[in-house]
């Protein structure tokens, strides 16, 4: 026969937690930087090298904060598109250090999908970059398409003009192409009754030219 539960076990199962998932691992657009690369702030000192392999480990990337690697992954974008070494504020280096902070914000927005104020951070970096690509897709054209082909971005043209549709815009609208087609048909009989009187003038000119050679 079935066994009562005793008071304490009801209780705990009442209470019971239900298992977590563990969540998924999301690719990052920084795992292709080798852990053992320095930081960018210790690259170019020149103890670096004759320091023990503690230090370096510790100046490494592989220690080194997200924000570190960050600093990494701009300057590999930057490299691939500026103009010159000494370019940091042109348009296409703006579009790579902009790309590096959405892709970052997209990965943050997948893990926490209600953060709110990195969200609308995003939606300001990706219409800045917009703003820019299209820019240099108006003035320098094979800028453009250099910048998107390194970047790995993948333009779309904005849409045409588009208005909210309302009640009141589609009656005005339906008003507007009924007044146009009655508009239209007046000019059509206007037309044809011109278009009678030239030929009846062509045909009295021919007339009168067939009677004169006569």
């Amino acid at each position: 026969f079935h066994q009562a539960c005793s008071p304490f076990i009801q209780t705990a199962r009442c209470y019971a937690r239900p298992v977590r998932r563990k969540m998924r691992d999301i690719p990052s657009h920084l795992d292709d930087l080798p852990p053992t690369m320095i930081q960018k702030d210790y690259a170019n000192v020149p103890v670096i090298n004759s320091v023990d392999d503690v230090v370096k480990r510790l100046l490494s990337l592989e220690m080194a904060s997200q924000k570190e690697k960050m600093k990494i992954k701009i300057q590999q974008l930057v490299e691939k598109v500026r103009r010159s070494p000494n370019d940091n504020g042109s348009f296409e280096v703006q579009t790579a250090i902009l790309t590096a902070k959405i892709r970052t914000y997209e990965e943050h927005l997948q893990r926490h999908p209600k953060d709110k104020n990195n969200r609308r951070r995003m939606l300001m970096a990706v219409d800045r970059r917009k703003k820019l690509l299209a820019y240099l897709r108006r003035v320098r054209y094979d800028a453009f398409e250099n910048t998107c082909k390194q970047l790995n971005i993948q333009y779309a043209l904005p849409p045409a003009y588009s208005r909210r549709v309302t009640k009141r815009w589609i009656v005005k609208k339906a008003f507007c192409i009924k007044v146009f087609n009655e508009a239209r048909k007046l000019k059509a009989s206007e037309r044809l009754k011109q278009r009678r009187e030239w030929q009846a003038r062509a045909r009295a000119a021919k007339e009168r030219q067939a009677q004169s050679e006569g």
